[in-house]
C-alpha cells in the first residue's frame, strides 16, 4: 500500500469512528485505539504536505488561526421566524394557512427550537464546503476552520445525497460539558461564562480553531436547502439528513391536526428543563416543500413556518433609578436601572422603558419591586409592579421635560409615542449619532472608522459633523489615544475611499428621517441627483413607490434647513457621490427589457450588488428560468437543475465578468 492509500484509508476509518462516536452514539473501539490512529494520521501528513485535504479528520484538532472572519453571501436567504406565545395566535397562523391551501390537506412537521449560534453549511459531492454564520440573513461569517473542529459536523457524507446542497442548523453547548467549562474556569481564578447561547456563539469566533476544538460544541441540524434534494417534505429531510450522517435529534413529530400540535407544545413546555440541552420554543412547519413554495415568503419570514416560544422565565428586582438616553433622531428613550439580577443565565441591570406611556401604564415610582421577563429570551422587559411591596415614601416618575444633553425643552408631536429634542445640530449625542450611521456597514462603510473612534473623533473637537471627516489629517489623529500611524493611515484611507461610493449609499446615510436603505434606493431610482431630489415637490415624491405622506414630508423638512444645504455642499465639495453614476437614458438602453436569473455565490461582487446593478441598468432580475429569461449569470455553486434548464432552453449561462465585459461593451 502506498502512502497516498494509506493515508485515505486512515482518513475513511476515523470518519466512520467518528460517525459511530458522536451521531450513533455506538462506538466500537476505545478513545485509546482512536487517538493512536490519528497521531498516525497527523504524522503521516505531517511528513507528506503534498496529500493535505482540508476535510481530513486531522483538521477536528483546529490549530489554524483566523484574523479577520470573511463576508460570505448566503446563496439562500436564512430567514427569521414569526414568533407567537399563545395558542390563539397559532390558530390564527393556520387560518391564513388554510386560505392559502383550499382544499388540498396538510400537516405539521413540530421540532424543538433550539437556543444556540445559527449556521449554515454548504456541501458540494458529499464534503464539506464551508460554513457561515446566518449574520443578517442574507450574509455571515465564514468561519469553516472552526466548525471543522466539531464532531457532529460531518466533513464527508455517506448514502445517497444531493451533490450540491445547503443544510441549516444551532451550534449548542450542553449543560454539561458548559458546567465543566465554568468548573476550569473557577479553578483558575476566571470569571464564569454566563450561559450555554452566548458562549456558543462566541465560540465559532474565535481567532485559533484550537481553542474551539477544546470546547464540547454539537450542531443540531434541521433544513435542508438547495435545487434537487430528493426529498419531498420536510420530515423526509430530516431523516434523510440523519443517513448522510449529520446530528438530527429524534423529538421531531408529524401532527396531522391542531390538537396533535398543542399536545407536543404541552408536552416539551412541561419537559424542556428535563433535556441536556436549551430549547426556548417549537418551530412548526408545513410538512410538504410544495405547500411551503405555494405559501412562500414576507419580506423577513416563511408564511409557511412559525416559532411558538414558551412564556419567558420572570424575576423580581427593584428600580433604583431612572436615565435617559437620546438617539440620533433625537428620539429620548427612558431607561429603568435595575438591582442587578440572574434571569435566563445572563445578569439584567437595565431595562427600556420606551417611551412616557408605558412609565404612566405601569405607574412606577422609584424602590418599586418590579417583575422583569426577557422577551423572546433575549432582551429584559418590565411587565409588572408589586404594590404591596412599595416603599411609603417613594417618588413617583415623572418624564422628563428637557433634554438630559443638551436642556433643549422635549417636544412630543401628534401620533408620535416618544419625545424628541430637536437641537439636532447642537446635542452631542444626536451628533455623534448621525456620524455613527454615516459611516456604518450599510451606508458609507468606512474602513477603520468605527464607532468608538467617531466618539474620540467628536470629544476631541476634530468632527461635529458627517462632512468634516473629509477634512481629518494625519498631524490631527497622531497625537489622539490608540492613534498609531497604520491605524490613522487605514482610517484616512478609507474616508477617501467612501467617496466612490454610491449614491444610493450616501442618501441613506445622510440619516433623513423615514428614509431606510430600501427607501434610498427608490429615490435615486426616481431622482437621480440630490439636486433633482432637493427640487421635488410633495406630489412628485407621493408617486415614487412606498414614498407615503410622512416620509415626503420629512425629506421636504430636511432640505428646508439651511444647515443640511451647507452639509450637501461641503460633501459634493470634497467629490462625494451626490448623482447616480449611471444615466437613466443610457441605462434603459443598455439591459432594457432584458431578464436575467442569478445563481451562486460570486467572487467580486455580492449577489444584492449584482442584483442592483442589474436593475440600475434598466434590468429585470428573476427568481426562475423560464423561456423569457435572456441569461444566467452563474457563480460558485450554481444549483445543477437551474443549469440543466437552461441549457435545455438554450439560455446562455455567463459568469461575472463575462457579465461586466458586456456592460462595459
Amino acid at each position: 500500500m502506498d502512502i497516498k492509500e494509506q493515508i485515505q484509508q486512515l482518513r475513511e476509518s476515523l470518519h466512520e469512528h467518528n460517525y459511530l462516536y458522536y451521531i450513533l452514539d455506538a462506538p466500537k473501539i476505545t478513545d485509546f485505539e482512536f487517538d493512536q490512529m490519528l497521531n498516525s494520521l497527523i504524522d503521516l501528513e505531517r511528513r507528506y504536505p503534498e496529500f493535505f485535504d482540508a476535510n481530513s479528520p486531522s483538521q477536528r484538532v483546529g490549530g489554524g488561526v483566523t484574523k479577520n472572519f470573511l463576508t460570505q453571501s448566503h446563496r439562500y436567504p436564512m430567514y427569521s421566524l414569526s414568533n407567537t406565545y399563545s395558542k390563539e395566535e397559532l390558530m390564527l397562523w393556520v387560518s391564513r394557512v388554510e386560505k392559502v391551501l383550499g382544499d388540498d390537506p396538510f400537516e405539521f412537521a413540530c421540532e424543538l427550537k433550539y437556543d444556540g449560534a445559527s449556521i449554515n453549511l454548504t456541501y458540494q459531492g458529499g464534503r464539506f464546503l464551508r460554513g457561515v454564520t446566518r449574520g443578517d440573513g442574507s450574509q455571515g461569517d465564514d468561519v469553516s476552520m472552526n466548525l471543522r473542529t466539531i464532531p457532529t459536523i460531518p466533513l464527508t457524507l455517506k448514502g445517497n445525497y444531493p451533490d450540491f446542497f445547503e443544510i441549516r442548523g444551532e451550534i449548542v453547548l450542553p449543560f454539561e460539558g458548559f458546567e465543566l467549562m465554568n468548573e476550569e474556569r473557577i479553578k483558575r481564578g476566571e470569571e464564569p461564562y454566563m450561559n450555554p447561547r452566548n458562549t456558543a456563539s462566541g465560540s465559532l469566533k474565535l481567532q485559533d480553531s484550537s481553542q474551539t476544538a477544546e470546547r464540547p460544541l454539537e450542531c443540531f441540524l434541521y433544513a435542508l436547502a438547495g435545487e434537487e434534494l430528493g426529498v419531498n417534505s420536510q420530515i423526509k429531510a430530516l431523516e434523510s439528513a440523519r443517513l448522510w450522517g449529520f446530528k438530527v435529534p429524534d423529538t421531531a413529530l408529524l401532527a396531522s391536526s391542531v390538537e396533535e400540535v398543542f399536545e407536543y407544545l404541552d408536552h416539551w413546555d412541561k419537559n424542556r428543563f428535563e433535556l441536556p440541552y436549551e430549547i426556548d420554543g417549537v418551530v412548526i412547519k408545513i410538512n410538504r416543500f410544495d405547500q411551503q413554495k405555494a405559501l412562500g415568503f414576507t419580506a423577513k419570514s416563511p408564511r409557511w413556518a412559525i416559532a411558538y416560544k414558551f412564556q419567558a422565565e420572570r424575576a423580581a428586582t427593584l428600580l433604583e433609578t431612572v436615565t435617559y438616553q437620546v438617539g440620533r433622531t433625537g428620539a429620548v428613550t427612558p431607561v429603568a436601572n435595575l438591582k442587578p439580577v440572574l434571569l435566563s443565565g445572563t445578569t439584567v441591570k437595565r431595562d427600556s422603558l420606551h417611551n412616557a406611556d408605558q412609565i404612566e401604564k405601569l405607574a412606577l415610582r422609584i424602590g418599586d419591586t418590579v417583575f422583569v421577563e426577557k422577551g423572546g429570551e433575549i432582551i429584559p422587559k418590565i411587565v409588572g409592579v408589586s404594590p404591596e411591596h412599595r416603599p411609603l415614601e417613594s417618588a413617583k416618575v415623572n418624564f422628563i421635560h428637557h433634554c438630559p444633553e443638551c436642556q433643549s425643552v422635549l417636544v412630543k408631536e401628534d401620533g408620535e409615542a416618544q419625545h424628541y429634542c430637536k437641537n439636532q445640530n447642537g446635542c452631542p449625542p444626536q451628533i455623534v449619532g448621525k456620524i455613527q450611521h454615516f459611516i456604518s456597514r450599510k451606508a458609507m462603510d468606512i474602513d477603520g472608522l468605527g464607532s468608538e473612534t467617531v466618539t474620540l473623533l467628536f470629544q476631541n473637537d476634530l468632527v461635529s459633523n458627517i462632512a468634516d471627516l473629509y477634512h481629518l489629517n494625519r498631524d490631527q489623529l497622531l497625537p489622539l489615544e490608540r492613534m498609531a500611524e497604520k491605524s490613522v493611515d487605514n482610517l484616512l484611507n478609507g474616508i477617501e475611499a467612501s467617496k466612490k461610493k454610491t449614491f444610493s449609499k450616501v442618501l441613506f446615510g445622510l440619516g433623513i428621517r423615514y428614509v431606510g436603505e430600501t427607501v434610498a434606493k427608490k429615490l435615486v431610482k426616481a431622482f437621480s441627483s440630490i439636486d433633482r431630489l432637493r427640487e421635488a415637490g410633495r406630489e412628485e415624491l407621493i408617486e415614487v413607490d412606498e414614498i407615503g405622506n410622512r416620509i415626503a414630508d420629512s425629506i421636504l423638512d430636511y432640505f428646508k434647513d439651511p444647515k443640511n444645504m451647507v452639509l450637501i455642499e461641503r460633501l459634493r465639495a470634497v467629490g462625494v457621490q451626490l448623482e447616480s453614476q449611471e444615466k437613466q437614458e443610457d441605462s434603459n438602453q443598455m439591459l432594457e427589457d432584458q431578464k436575467f436569473v442569478i445563481s451562486g455565490v460570486f467572487k467580486t461582487i455580492s449577489r444584492e450588488e449584482l442584483k442592483e446593478k442589474i436593475e440600475t441598468l434598466g434590468g429585470t432580475v428573476m427568481s426562475s428560468i423560464s423561456a423569457k429569461t435572456h441569461y444566467v449569470i452563474a457563480g460558485e455553486g450554481m444549483g445543477p437543475s437551474k443549469k440543466i434548464k437552461a441549457e435545455k432552453l438554450n439560455i446562455p449561462i455567463i459568469d461575472e465578468s463575462t457579465f461586466f465585459s458586456m456592460i462595459q461593451a
